[in-house]
């Protein structure tokens, strides 16, 4: 049935339902060679059909004894290539933080990427800490009156090592009528407080702005939609606990566009949560949160003038704001919300360090996506979260994905302090990311609002496209990224995502690159062009964009410099070699242990030549690339005069011959006596896979 009404009221289409168009920049044919979801993949089929090969795939991986495999999720592409991600379990233990992505075709299995690395998670399991004691430390790290407090022995996996802690899980409602179900790691042996997680995701959006509007019911008129899985919503009526009531009407015309109808908040939720669905089935394939089926239950009229909204790990609740005049119930809120139940059932990303910056970046993300796929005229999409509601107080959004620090504390770039804050601020650079690679550089008016970003490395970034930005964070959320991935991590898979989707040298990998470049996250093995997948895993050099300095390498004095004269590929250092115009030698190195368990390893720099020299036919300045394993020196290759590219380019070699030694990475640069040639390396990479 569908009813129409009046303006602030709602039509409803019964049970079908009306599904929303994407309205972002799309990329052009080449988006037709994507590897999209298999045909009628059933994800809980194919997850159960994974879970009879666990203990076959442990041997496979040569997992040691003790640990054994749980499948959490499936994704399929057409072609049959499979990702599937493990958790594991050691001596019965859960390991948080080992989890692991297997890449395979049938049975053969490819590309295996390890949370942390961690290959091996094997620890001691008899505790010197108490139970007790480590419960009362977890009950004192939480910030509100706990009402539950319950602790069990897990493997815990750092950035460096596994060790043995208890996972404390509190109970409690903070001051402000947040719920939280906060887990906290405490070291079985020191005590200490490796790190803090809540279930509970809270984030804020815009109210009551989607005017007359279609939303899927059931035949008895409830706000429950069989043709979205069964998404329905309730009404807490002030509750902060329960499941609430499920809203019924007798003539299937709900609302009045103002909060004097409680039914106009369930509206706004309903509708939200149907966009939401139909975003994620129409443009990624994904059928419901869970990619099961399944919808989710909303939940409006939370606690009393709450000025939040939240996601508990199964539904979406939503507070009426203050004086419970505005109801924290719209689209990009519910796309927001929703996400993180996305987030959650595919790379699980932890909720601090970095982790918990990208995170929160992909609600903020597929929340904005969503609102620009509604196209709804009384709300239209922006890169503004929570411009709607007036949080502030002052007219200000709750975040700018254009230049994040304009709210005074999110972080416009990437470095290595952004992991320590919260993670409503350290998504800034993944935000700005977003915003790079859909809209690029410059100024625009988006939205009737006017939008203005710069890059950090003070690059023009021209944009792919918000529809083609989307599509590759998808592909990276559900196929590369694990619970503990950092910033370097979401560039690799950015842009091997956007291999697969776009082919290796497409225009839509150099703007993903791009934009991770104009948030300061350096360069690490993926990069577009070449036709081999890199290998997965750390970079095991130190200091690999030279943005300490000469820190960790050693040779001629001054080529690591952050002069002017040169541009650094990223950020501000590099290694300049030569560029003197005299007869000279320099030199710049660095000592790498490579694993003796490593299948694939791969070195791969970037490298600017610019030369005086007039010849087009004459070798007169060169630059070695060198690996010396004792007194055995390998030349790698030889770039001179001839090799002259003023834009950076990147070099990639096999080094896996050198498994299981300890190896100098050596770059020396000659000169003969007159007229220059500069070498300019950057960002330099040895990754090993395992």
């Amino acid at each position: 049935m569908k009813r129409l009404t009046s303006a602030g009221a709602v039509a409803i289409v019964a049970a079908a339902g009306l599904a929303a168009g994407f309205t972002g920049t799309t990329a052009g044919a080449a988006d037709r060679t994507a590897p999209l979801p298999a045909s009628g993949f059933d994800q809980p089929a194919a997850v159960q059909a994974e879970k009879a090969l666990t203990a076959q795939t442990a041997a496979a991986l040569g997992l040691a004894s003790g640990e054994q495999l749980q499948v959490r999720d499936v994704v399929k592409d057409a072609d049959g290539t499979e990702f599937v991600r493990y958790d594991r379990t050691f001596n019965g233990l859960k390991v948080v933080g080992g989890d692991l992505i297997v890449k395979r075709k049938g049975e053969a299995i490819g590309q295996v990427k390890y949370n942390y690395g961690a290959k091996a998670v094997g620890v001691a399991t008899k505790p010197t800490l108490s139970q007790s004691a480590a419960l009362a430390k977890g009950a004192k790290a939480a910030d509100f009156k706990a009402t539950g407090n319950k602790g069990t022995l897990v493997v815990f996996v750092t950035p460096t090592k596994p060790v043995l802690a208890y996972e404390v899980v509190t109970t409690g409602v903070k001051a402000d009528q947040t719920p939280s179900v906060l887990h906290s790691f405490i070291d079985a042996k020191s005590g200490a407080v490796l790190a803090q997680t809540d279930e509970i995701k809270t984030g804020t959006g815009n109210s009551m702005y989607s005017g007359q509007v279609s939303i899927g019911t059931s035949g008895s008129y409830s706000m429950s939609d069989p043709s979205r899985g069964g998404n329905n919503t309730t009404d807490l009526n002030g509750a902060t606990s329960g499941t609430g009531t499920v809203f019924t009407d007798p003539d299937d015309t709900w609302g009045s566009g103002t909060t004097a109808n409680r039914q106009t908040a369930g509206v706004d939720a309903h509708f939200g949560a149907q966009l939401t669905w139909d975003y994620y089935k129409n443009v990624h394939g994904r059928n419901g949160i869970f990619n099961n089926g399944q919808g989710a239950r909303s939940r409006v009229h939370y606690g009393n003038a709450y000025v939040n909204a939240f996601w508990d790990g199964t539904q979406m609740t939503y507070g009426d704001g203050a004086g419970n005049a505005r109801p924290l119930t719209s689209i990009d809120v519910a796309g927001h919300e929703m996400s993180h139940g996305v987030t959650e059932a595919t790379a699980n990303l932890n909720y601090f360090g970095d982790a918990g910056g990208l995170n929160e970046a992909t609600s903020d993300i597929f929340g904005t996506a969503v609102e620009f796929s509604a196209n709804n005229a009384q709300d239209p999409g922006d890169y503004l979260i929570g411009e709607k509601i007036n949080i502030n107080g002052n007219g200000t959004p709750l975040r700018y994905m254009d230049k994040p620090n304009k709210d005074g504390r999110s972080y416009d770039c990437w470095s290595t302090s952004v992991g320590g804050a919260d993670p409503h601020y350290s998504s800034g650079p993944l935000n700005h990311w977003f915003y790079l690679a859909s809209e690029g550089t410059g100024t625009k008016v988006i939205g009737g609002v006017t939008h203005t970003s710069t890059a950090c490395d003070g690059s023009t970034v021209t944009p792919v496209g918000r529809d083609v930005a989307a599509k590759v964070w998808y592909r990276t959320l559900s196929t590369k990224l694990s619970s503990g991935s950092t910033y370097k991590d979401a560039r690799e898979g950015a842009i091997t995502s956007a291999k697969e989707l776009y082919g290796n040298d497409s225009a839509e990998c150099k703007g993903i690159a791009a934009a991770f470049n104009g948030i300061s996250v350096p360069a690490g093995a993926a990069a577009c062009g070449g036709t081999t997948e890199p290998p997965t895993g750390d970079n095991l050099l130190k200091n690999p964009g030279f943005e300490s300095g000469a820190v960790n390498w050693t040779g001629t004095s001054g080529v690591v410099t952050s002069s002017t004269s040169k541009p650094a590929r990223t950020g501000t250092w590099k290694a300049w070699l030569q560029g003197n115009g005299r007869s000279s030698t320099e030199n710049i190195g660095q000592s790498v242990a490579i694993p003796a368990t490593a299948t694939t390893a791969s070195l791969s720099f970037w490298l600017r030549i610019d030369t005086t020299e007039t010849t087009s036919s004459t070798v007169y300045d060169t630059l070695k690339v060198q690996i010396v394993d004792g007194s055995t020196t390998t030349t790698l290759a030889t770039y001179s005069n001839l090799n002259k590219n003023t834009t950076y380019t990147q070099k990639t070699f096999n080094v896996a011959a050198y498994k299981g030694k300890t190896v100098t990475v050596k770059f020396v640069g000659a000169e003969d006596s007159s007229l220059q040639t500069s070498f300019v390396v950057d960002d330099t990479s040895l990754v090993a896979g395992s």
